[in-house]
């Protein structure tokens, strides 16, 4: 590879694990490959599947690079035998964070507690070695997903599962006592399916979740980044059109995200399945105002009973 050559990346930044607890780990996109540029015109080169052993080599880097940080930072207790961490919280926050990372009740009268589980599989037998998974002293590498270009699909599947949130609401429910049961979305290796949390431990759990303020926890590297010169001959550009005025054209209708973040769809009638169509969006707060408050003194005068249909009246006979 000539010299010049860049790659580029996008990392995301997850905070969460399976059982609502705080785990920080990175999911990256990576270029399998590098771009050349003569000129401004680039020339993509792309390089061989990683082995195991690469992998094994390059974790081992990131492990010692991770620890020399800590310990810089007096958050490593540097023991060769019994490496820990020193969580010994200094705000409320830090507190939080701290039992969320043990898997312990942070406040309550069982603080300092395991939190609840539920144990409904047999545990399960340790997974077949993955040449492309490294593991070493806590850490681990994935690097067998991959996606040719041409994967459109597979690509946006890939990019929703490492954009999605901490809390799947169809798993979460409330028990007959009020607490709150999350059901992890694949059993753990120990048979554990379910974490049981009082209602106030599922609010620090949620608390422990929230990144500080002012922290991007989506980061573009290499020929990604926002500054770098080549950027718009990699990265596709949207077609500059505009709709209503100089709002640019979304890559999703206002329906289109209403029914896939919120379930909500106003796309098809409830009455007879059949297609609707958006005729007017009314986006003035006083005319909103002035229609709601006119639809609801209409129901208020007309009921919301729809009215019986009318007493048929006796046929007359005359003779």
């Amino acid at each position: 590879m000539s010299s010049g050559a860049r790659t580029g990346a996008v990392t995301l930044i997850q905070r969460f694990g399976s059982a609502l607890n705080l785990n920080v780990h990175l999911h990256i996109l990576f270029l399998d490959g590098a771009y050349t540029f003569s000129g401004n015109r680039p020339t993509f080169h792309r390089a061989r599947p990683p082995a195991g052993e690469e992998l094994n080599r390059l974790l081992d880097v990131l492990s010692k690079r991770i620890v020399r940080v800590l310990e810089r930072r007096g958050l490593l207790i540097a023991d060769p035998e019994h490496c820990c961490l020193d969580l010994e919280p200094g705000s409320s926050l830090d507190h939080l964070q701290a039992a969320s990372v043990h898997y312990r009740i942070a406040i309550g009268p069982h603080a300092g507690r395991k939190a609840l589980t539920l144990y409904s599989v047999p545990p399960l037998e340790e997974a077949s070695s993955n040449p492309l998974l490294a593991r070493r002293s806590g850490f681990s590498l994935h690097a067998a997903t991959v996606c040719e270009a041409w994967q459109r699909s597979r690509l946006e599947r890939l990019c929703r599962y490492i954009t999605r949130p901490p809390i799947a609401t169809k798993r979460l429910s409330v028990d007959g006592r009020g607490r709150v049961v999350y059901r992890y979305k694949q059993p753990f290796r120990d048979g554990s399916t379910h974490v049981v949390l009082e209602p106030l431990d599922f609010i620090a759990r949620l608390a422990a979740l929230v990144p500080r303020p002012r922290v991007n926890l989506t980061r573009f590297h290499g020929v990604f980044a926002p500054n770098f010169k080549h950027r718009d001959r990699i990265v596709p550009q949207r077609t500059q059109r505009t709709v209503d005025g100089d709002k640019p054209l979304a890559p999703m209708s206002w329906m289109q995200r209403l029914k896939r973040v919120f379930a909500i769809d106003i796309e098809t009638c409830p009455e007879c399945s059949g297609k609707l169509r958006v005729i007017a969006c009314i986006e003035d707060p006083p005319l909103i105002a002035k229609i709601l408050g006119h639809v609801q003194r209409r129901e208020a005068l007309i009921g919301n009973t729809p009215r019986s249909p009318p007493v048929l009246q006796p046929e007359l006979t005359f003779t």
